[in-house]
Formats: C-alpha cells, structure tokens, sequence
C-alpha cells in the first residue's frame, strides 16, 4: 500500500533522457502506467529535479509576530506579478543534512537569527506534477535577543533578502488581501492559526 491508502501503480520506465543538467536536472521519461481499471497507457513526462527543501517560520508568542522575507521571483514576474513576494524562510537542505539543521541554517543566513523549539508541521509535495521536490515545514519561536546579524542571504548566490516583521493579524490580513500568494507561507500561517485556536478550545 501507498501513504495514500491504496496500492500504488503498475509503473515501468521504457527511457529517461537528461534534457538539461545544471543547478538543477530537466529529465524526459517515457513509461508505461497501468490505469485502475486495468488498461495501460504509454506516457511521456518532463520533469524537474533540484533537491528538497525546508522552510521556516519564526513566531514570537510574547508579541504575537512572524518574520517573513521579501525578495524578487522572476517566476512570479513572468506570471503576472511585480515579482517581489514575501515569503516564509526557506533553502534547500545539503547533502547529508537534517531537515532540522537546514531550516536553523537558513534562519541564520537569511534572517539572522536563532532560532528556538522547531516544530515539524509537514512534509509535503510542491507541485507533484512536475517537480520532485518535497518542502519541510517547520514553525520555531524566536525572540528581539536572538538576532545574530542583519541576516539578507548569500549575496554571492544572487540573494538580496529583505526582513519583514509582522503581527499575526497583519500576516492573516496579508493573506486574505493578496499580499502574501506564496504557498509556502500560507499554509505555515495557517498552521499557526489552527494551532492557537485548539489551544484556545
């Protein structure tokens, strides 16, 4: 059985080709899918593999506030954005790395701050359709004397990071509004949200 619930498909790879290799892989496969009904297709699918990743976000309890990032995504861009979003923290985890000692790094690199009481909230697909990666969620908790740096990201990998602090109200406002359309961050808010609300039941 699968982590869905059912048994998983009758898959054969026919072939694979590397259509481009650099910070990342493009690969063409070409297989065989029986369907549940018991017929079989031939399929070809592009697909895109740069690693998994992990993502955090800080919350201070005490002042009931969250720090984002705000950067440019030229993906955004080209989709009918300015390309500027904010964002929760986020990087792909190294090799041999935990997800957990990923998501401090990244806090420290880009927000410049340590952070405290990782929670783990998911593991989940980013877009199964064409990608491989899988993002890590984490909540943490942090505080004003935990700052290390003025954080910002590695300027020699093209980052150029800026902080944001936000109330939650602000942030949950920033969803409804449009302000915040990264997927990421919206579900590690809502996880937030969902969290105060059973400790309030």
């Amino acid at each position: 059985m699968t982590a869905g619930g059912r048994a998983g498909p009758k898959l054969r790879i026919r072939s694979q080709k590397v259509l481009w290799r650099g910070w990342s892989t493009f690969t063409r496969y070409v297989f065989d899918l029986r369907r549940r009904d018991g017929s079989s297709d031939t399929l070809t699918r592009e697909v895109l593999d740069y690693g998994n990743a992990v993502c955090v976000l800080p919350v201070d309890p005490v002042r009931g506030t969250v720090i984002l990032v705000r950067q440019f995504r030229l993906p955004a861009h080209l989709n009918g954005r300015d390309g500027v979003l904010m964002e929760a923290c986020a990087g792909l985890i190294e090799d041999g790395e935990a997800p957990e000692a990923a998501a401090v790094r990244e806090a420290e690199e880009e927000l410049g701050y340590r952070l405290h009481d990782l929670v783990r909230v998911a593991d989940a697909f980013v877009s199964p359709g064409a990608i491989t990666e899988r993002m890590i969620y984490f909540t943490a908790r942090y505080s004003a004397g935990d700052r290390m740096s003025a954080g910002g990201g590695d300027a020699h990998e093209g980052e150029d990071i800026e902080l944001v602090e936000l109330t939650l109200d602000d942030a949950f406002a920033g969803i409804a509004e449009g302000m915040i359309a990264d997927a990421k961050t919206i579900i590690l808010l809502q996880s937030v949200k969902l969290a105060a609300l059973a400790g309030a039941g």
